[in-house]
């Protein structure tokens, strides 16, 4: 069975975590435990994708969309997509610097990931995570 959920918040830090616990209730409500490696994965991927449109998203977007959809194997796509057209590119990050590590958290978590051009609407950043 396929089920999805989207949501739209606004483009704040707070939105962070509300996307977070809303994609684990989603996820919880869809049969997936507590224990379940899969959610924790799915939230901590959504918490690293808001987290870069509210910290490099385009400067007069008010709202981002969040999507997640379980998928009958059990595993999970997450979706994140926003107005802003520039692709988010892993780079290289200094030992001392404090920022510029999500992707490469989302490259070492996810099973698969990338970026879909919405065209002149932006792009949406994504992530797999499979079922254990």
């Amino acid at each position: 069975m396929l089920r999805r959920n989207s949501f739209r918040l606004p483009r704040h830090p707070a939105s962070v975590g509300l996307a977070r616990r809303r994609v684990r209730d989603h996820l919880a409500d869809w049969g997936h435990g507590p224990d379940d490696p899969g959610l924790s994965d799915a939230v901590l991927l959504v918490s690293e994708l808001a987290t870069n449109v509210v910290c490099h998203g385009p400067l007069l977007e008010r709202e981002f969309e969040v999507a997640v959809t379980a998928l009958a194997d059990g595993s999970c796509l997450i979706e994140v997509s926003d107005e802003g057209r520039l692709e988010p590119r892993l780079r290289v990050v200094g030992e001392l610097e404090e920022t510029g590590r999500g992707l490469h958290l989302v490259e070492n978590t996810a099973t698969a990931w990338g970026v879909w051009s919405r065209g002149r609407h932006g792009k949406t950043v994504w992530a797999l995570v499979m079922a254990d």
